[in-house]
C-alpha cells in the first residue's frame, strides 16, 4: 500500500542482505522516461498497471534481488502469482492513520488526487488487503518502528542470524508483532 515504506524498507533491507534493490515504479520511470503521474494522465490506470505486470513479471525472473512493487501491483492475478511463486513476499501491514500521515503531503500520488484522499486511502486498503494477503509470505506490521527497526524485525522473522548480515547484530531489533488489519 502507498506509505507503507515498502521502498524505505526494501532498500535498507537489501543493504544488510547484499542484494540489489529495485523499485518497480522507478524501473517503469526510467524506461518511460516520465514520471509515474504522467503514465497514469496519458495511459490511464490501466495503462500504467499493463506496464507494472510487464515490469514485475521481468524482475521477479532474477535472483538476488529485493524489489518493491507498487501498491497496486496486487491487483494483477499473474503479478500476483509471479510474487506468491518466484519468491519471498513480505507484506508491510499499515492502519489507515499512519498511510494518511505519510502520504498526505505527496502531490505525486495520482490514486490520492481526489476530494476526500483518506477515504480513498480506506477504499484501497479495504479492496487490496485479502490480495496483500494472499501473496504474503510474511506480513509485518508497520506501525510506529523506524525503518531500521523494521528491517530487524523482517531479518529476525525470516530466521537469518544477524550475524549473517552486512551490519552484523547491530540493528536494534523490534520484538516480532502481529499484522492488524
Amino acid at each position: 500500500m502507498m506509505g507503507a515504506g515498502k521502498s524505505a524498507v526494501g532498500r535498507q533491507l537489501a543493504r544488510r542482505l547484499g542484494k540489489t534493490f529495485v523499485d518497480s515504479d522507478h524501473e517503469i520511470c526510467e524506461r518511460t522516461g516520465v514520471a509515474i503521474a504522467t503514465v497514469f494522465e496519458v495511459e490511464g490506470e490501466e495503462g500504467f498497471r499493463q506496464r507494472e505486470e510487464r515490469v514485475i513479471d521481468e524482475l521477479s525472473r532474477r535472483s538476488g534481488m529485493v524489489v518493491a512493487t507498487g501498491g497496486g501491483a496486487v491487483l494483477s492475478s499473474a503479478t500476483r502469482s509471479h510474487l506468491r511463486d518466484r519468491g519471498l513476499t513480505i507484506y508491510l501491514h499499515a492502519r489507515v492513520q499512519d498511510l494518511w500521515q505519510r502520504t498526505r503531503n505527496d502531490r505525486n500520488r495520482p490514486l490520492l488526487a481526489c476530494a476526500d484522499p483518506r477515504q480513498r486511502l480506506q477504499d484501497l486498503l479495504t479492496e487490496r488487503e485479502p490480495l496483500y494477503r494472499e501473496v504474503a509470505h510474511l506480513v509485518v506490521n508497520t506501525g510506529k518502528p523506524t525503518v531500521s527497526r523494521l528491517v530487524g524485525t523482517i531479518i529476525e522473522q525470516l530466521g537469518i542470524p544477524a550475524d549473517a548480515t552486512r551490519d552484523g547484530g547491530d540493528h536494534d531489533p523490534a520484538p516480532a508483532s502481529a499484522a492488524s488489519a
